[in-house]
């Protein structure tokens, strides 16, 4: 049997993606995730180490683990984040790495990300408007423009924006994005809301359907071109605009989740691997690291998490579907 035909769980499903999530802390307070309530936050001792998550990343790569993605809470509130970058692309098998960040902090962080081996670079941006994003996310766009800019110019293979849809919020922000996206020549990405886990305190916030987000585009640049997918694997069904110029895709996470060819595995930044966003039950890789485990027992822990894998989560009408950490904690 081959490396990569050995993370294939009982739906046929070949596990290649880790989303590795670096810290549950933030230097934002967007409303639909963590709220303006005080957070609890994990203490350093609970986080994994850097080289802890090198060593299960290794042990997962002769698995036929190919892609890796950095996240958070903010990943790049975390110290010498290109070090981890670095050490990971470096891993024997491991073809990408990427990172999905807020983008606050990313002036600084861009050019030593890409010569540290980071490929792909994910920002979330929900709205164009001053007000509209302090209000939101506690922070100021000029930061988080001015750090899309230093991406820009340091040269990622792919940047793309990533924009929440909220019903009331987002709606006067579709074209905007779009446009800016266009603008820099980035893929804008519009992703419907997902289910908060905890009563944070902040407004109900109730997701715009991506059939309307795509309802907005086509009423303002035409019929938009679907692409044939790159990936079967995506979660985006992605398009191009009609004048040729930009990509746009569309993530229906909640009103067509994408269970059937769905490829991911998640770390959290407590060190617990999960097989799916919305899983409860989860396997203590920080708790066998510090034991000392083999790579052989850390191998079968992963084969065991993907075995266990169900065919596709509970329906978005199922009044249990919810997230079981925040996620800012589970990673995005």
């Amino acid at each position: 049997m081959g490396s990569a035909e050995k993370l294939v769980d009982n739906w046929g499903r070949v596990h290649d993606q880790l989303r590795i999530s670096v810290t549950d802390r933030c230097n934002l307070r967007c409303l639909y995730c963590m709220g303006r309530q005080p957070a609890s936050y994990l203490s350093r001792s609970a986080l994994l180490t850097y080289e802890e998550i090198i060593r299960f990343v290794r042990a997962v790569a002769k698995l036929g683990l190919r892609h890796v993605r950095l996240t958070g809470g903010e990943p790049l509130v975390r110290k010498d984040l290109p070090a981890l970058v670095a050490s990971l692309a470096a891993v024997e098998g491991i073809e990408d790495v990427s990172l999905t960040t807020n983008g606050s902090l990313l002036s600084q962080w861009a050019s030593p990300l890409k010569e540290a081996g980071l490929r792909r670079v994910n920002i979330s941006l929900d709205c164009l408007c001053p007000a509209k994003y302090h209000w939101l996310t506690g922070g100021e766009l000029d930061s988080v423009l001015k750090g899309v800019d230093c991406a820009c110019r340091a040269g990622f293979d792919t940047i793309k924006i990533n924009a929440v849809a909220i019903r009331h919020f987002s709606e006067s922000e579709i074209i905007p994005l779009a446009e800016f996206a266009r603008r820099i020549g980035a893929e804008i990405r519009f992703i419907e809301l997902m289910p908060s886990p905890q009563d944070n305190g902040s407004p109900h916030f109730e997701p715009l359907p991506a059939s309307e987000v795509l309802a907005a585009l086509e009423a303002h640049y035409g019929k938009l071109v679907p692409l044939e997918q790159t990936s079967a694997k995506s979660p985006a069904t992605v398009y191009k605009f009609p004048d040729g110029n930009g990509l746009v895709g569309i993530i229906p996470a909640l009103t067509r989740p994408f269970c059937a060819t769905c490829n991911r595995l998640r770390l959290s930044a407590d060190g617990k691997l999960r097989n799916c966003l919305f899983a409860f039950e989860s396997w203590d890789i920080r708790a066998l690291l510090r034991r000392g485990a083999s790579e052989k027992t850390l191998q079968e822990i992963v084969l065991a998490a993907v075995n266990a894998k169900w065919q596709s989560r509970p329906e978005p009408e199922d009044k249990n579907l919810r997230l079981p950490m925040p996620m800012y904690r589970a990673g995005g």
